[in-house]
């Protein structure tokens, strides 16, 4: 059983779950790419149903059914997931509402030029290949990926015991990024995100805050906070919140949905309705909802409050974790962006040896026929004298040609070559391959062979295995073609950052943002009993108006301070044990006009038999504002009001007394005041 789960939890983390970080690519994904590259699918092909790239792919390399792979091959064509798609579509492939896309039989794919660069001299002996699940074939083990795909598109993914979020990245960035490191290698984490400052979401929204940034691309690990991006307008005098970015890898509708369900739960009163405006004239990634706001509303308190209690923020983590050599590894950002350039460089590496071999061999060919063009009266005289085919290239091997006739054919420069690949001779012959070329061609086309066509070739042949031989002689000359690359990539894939990147850190919510500001009436009764309630309630009356009852109370009760203040402010409540106590004015309980209130031994916290001797709202503690205190034995104690700043919980003791003494008033004083 331990053995079988070992099996099963290593399957999944490497066949399946986790992306490659050299190209980026789970399994599944790559495979869909080769399969139509198989079918010769490039951008400018046409487009084929996607129930047979499914089929091909599930027959020829993915051990599961086509049901499995049409989704992920609808994802890699939604600009809504894929910051940079890899396939190019038609037809119905789901939207960013959450409609599900179409039946495979009724959409169609290509790859799109974004992938193509991935493939790119995939046929030039660039990455290993093993065994398809079948044995039947072979499967690249990873891509070429002249593309940063990993970065760019990002990548999520579930395994055993482990998982990825990798975000998405913009194209241009991640390009600097890389030069930077091909520049200076020893660039900090910090120099990086100079660069790439921050993930680069599809669906755009607002990043809150650096800080998890900076930590997942130091870690590897982190979450950071997004928000939806909206606008504030006006229509028929109605205040609109239009929310035109959503969070990544959440729908349109749900997010309508539960706007609605905060309507109905009215846990959001300023709201009287949402639209959805979304048409066809919105870019795909984008939508278009308006939020209706009450008349009395205020706009930015309805603002945090959705974003509290609606998806229009969420957390997204930060996972960056990938297979290098085969193994999960988490990467922070600078060991992401190397492991590219280590891939990139293997790459180029293998693909100009393979270049270099292809054209050496092609040399050879051409100065063979080159010397057969020199002497083709001879040539075709031997092989219309040969009895076969072999004896032909036999007796073609058998010439021989002197020194000064390979001059002639080849020149002085490739005379030279020559000389030095062959060796200084007075004759020379052809080889076994250069007489199989000639040979294999007609006599006709044998005879009118052109010379200097042929003259061109081989000079073109000589510099372009020159430029192979500089570039396999330093790493630094290849990591100048990655360099190049980037600068191709940006002028034909770049594009503007859709994410925000705010300034504002976002910690524990401050709840003051989600409460409006507005002017209450604070009463506090002899027994203790305190409310607030609104300003707004006590209206003005015309002469010979009766008047409006404040509270309700018991005969032996009485209101013993009152006072009008902002919900926003701070009460100061001083005991007659020389202790002060905050409590802001929303945290007290909100009643009506004639309500009696709520005790304050349950708003704060007293002790047995103290009470309050004075309470005030403060909005600031400015420096030049002191507290008088004065208690029962006469002791008088001038402080200042910015000591009283920092809230505590508690309270705190703003006076020591004797056993026998107690705090009997405190007022707000000026500087100059005793």
């Amino acid at each position: 059983m331990q053995q079988s789960y070992l099996t099963y939890a290593m399957s999944v983390i490497v066949s399946r779950a986790l992306p490659d970080v050299r190209d980026g690519l789970k399994p599944a994904q790559r495979r869909i790419l080769v399969a139509m590259n198989d079918l010769n699918l490039g951008p400018n092909s046409g487009r084929v149903k996607c129930a047979k790239i499914s089929g091909d792919t599930s027959g020829n390399y993915h051990p599961h059914g086509e049901s499995v792979i049409y989704p992920t091959l609808v994802r890699m064509g939604q600009d809504w997931v894929m910051r940079q798609t890899l396939i190019d579509k038609q037809g119905n492939f789901g939207s960013i509402a959450g409609l599900g896309p179409a039946a495979m039989r009724y959409t169609e794919a290509r790859l799109s030029s974004a992938a193509s660069e991935m493939l790119d001299d995939l046929q030039r002996d660039t990455v290993d290949y093993i065994p398809t699940y079948d044995q039947r074939n072979e499967e690249p083990v990873v891509l070429p990926s002249r593309f940063p795909g990993l970065l760019v598109n990002g990548s999520q993914g579930i395994a055993v015991g482990m998982a990825t979020s990798i975000p998405p990245h913009n194209l241009s960035e991640v390009a600097h990024a890389v030069q930077l490191l091909i520049d200076e290698p020893e660039a900090t984490i910090d120099d990086i995100m100079t660069r790439l400052p921050g993930p680069d979401f599809p669906t755009g929204g607002v990043i809150c805050g650096r800080y998890g940034v900076r930590q997942g691309y130091n870690t590897g690990r982190s979450t950071l906070t997004l928000r939806a991006k909206v606008d504030f307008e006006t229509e028929k005098n109605t205040e609109v919140i239009v929310i035109k970015e959503i969070p990544y890898l959440d729908t349109r509708d749900r997010i309508k949905e539960k706007l609605e369900d905060l309507i109905k739960e009215n846990k959001v009163e300023g709201i009287s309705r949402v639209v959805d405006y979304t048409d066809r004239k919105t870019p795909s990634w984008q939508v278009r909802l308006h939020v209706y706001l009450k008349r009395d509303a205020d706009p930015d308190v309805v603002l945090n409050q959705l974003y509290q209690f609606s998806p229009l923020q969420t957390t997204v983590s930060m996972i960056m974790l990938a297979l290098v050599g085969n193994r999960p590894q988490t990467l922070n950002i600078k060991d992401m962006i190397l492991e590219f350039i280590r891939h990139r460089v293997t790459v180029i590496r293998r693909r100009t040896e393979f270049l270099l071999a292809e054209a050496r061999k092609r040399k050879h060919t051409v100065e063979g026929l080159l010397l057969a063009q020199v002497d083709i009266d001879r040539v075709i005289k031997t092989i219309r004298d040969s009895a076969s085919r072999a004896a032909a290239k036999d007796a073609l091997q058998q010439i021989p040609i002197p020194a000064e006739m390979v001059a002639r054919a080849l020149g002085d420069n490739g005379f030279a070559e020559y000389q030095r690949e062959q060796g200084v001779q007075e004759e020379y012959s052809l080889s076994a391959n250069q007489a199989e070329a000639i040979v294999s061609m007609q006599l006709g086309s044998l005879a009118n062979l052109e010379r200097e066509k042929l003259q061109g070739e081989h000079a073109q042949l000589l510099q372009n295995i020159a430029d192979y031989l500089h570039l396999l002689s330093d790493e630094a000359h290849i990591r100048a073609v990655i360099r190049q690359d980037m600068d191709e990539l940006q002028a034909k894939y770049g594009d503007k950052r859709r994410t925000t990147i705010s300034q504002e850190e976002l910690g524990d919510y401050d709840k003051e943002a989600l409460i409006a500001e507005e002017a209450m009436v604070v009463t506090l009764s002899q027994r203790g009993y305190i409310k607030r309630t609104p300003l707004s309630t006590y209206e003005a009356q015309n002469r010979g108006g009766k008047g409006i009852k404040g509270a309700t109370s018991d005969d032996e009760d009485a209101i013993e301070h009152l006072f009008v203040s902002s919900t926003h402010d701070y009460l100061l409540f001083f005991t007659d044990r020389g202790r002060v106590h905050w409590l802001k004015v929303y945290d007290l309980p909100l009643q009506a006009r004639t309500a009696k209130g709520r005790a304050l031994v349950n708003v704060i916290v007293l002790e047995d038999g103290e009470s309050i001797s004075n309470c005030f709202n403060v909005r600031e503690f400015p420096e030049d504002k002191f507290l008088m205190i004065a208690t029962r034995k006469g002791i008088v104690k001038k402080t200042a009001l910015s000591a009283y700043g920092r809230p505590q919980k508690g309270g705190i003791i703003a006076i020591r007394l004797d056993d026998d003494d107690a705090l009997v008033d405190v007022r707000i004083v000026e500087g100059d005041q005793d």
